[in-house]
């Protein structure tokens, strides 16, 4: 299923605010999508659990990420989201 750009801002919104149950919630409804993916590997990363962050940095073609800080990894997931929305 594809992810609509609203729902992904705001599963990083939720993420940058500690808000990880919800954001989690947000991003696993579209596992399909590779920046839901890349956003859900930020999530497991943040939570210590680097195996399934890793499991989803690969769905996403992302793997390259996994020692990036997570905030700014969100930063520029976010920028990339809106980058995409106004073309």
């Amino acid at each position: 299923m594809s992810a609509p750009k609203d729902k992904l801002l705001r599963a990083i919104e939720l993420a940058l605010a500690g808000e990880w149950d919800t954001a989690h919630e947000a991003v696993q409804q579209y596992e399909d999508n590779a920046t839901a993916a890349w956003i859900h590997a930020v999530l497991h990363k943040v939570e210590g659990d680097l195996s399934n962050a890793r499991y989803w940095y690969r769905r996403a073609d992302q793997l390259n990420h996994l020692t990036d800080e997570p905030r700014e990894e969100l930063a520029a997931i976010r920028d990339e989201v809106n980058s995409a929305r106004a073309q």
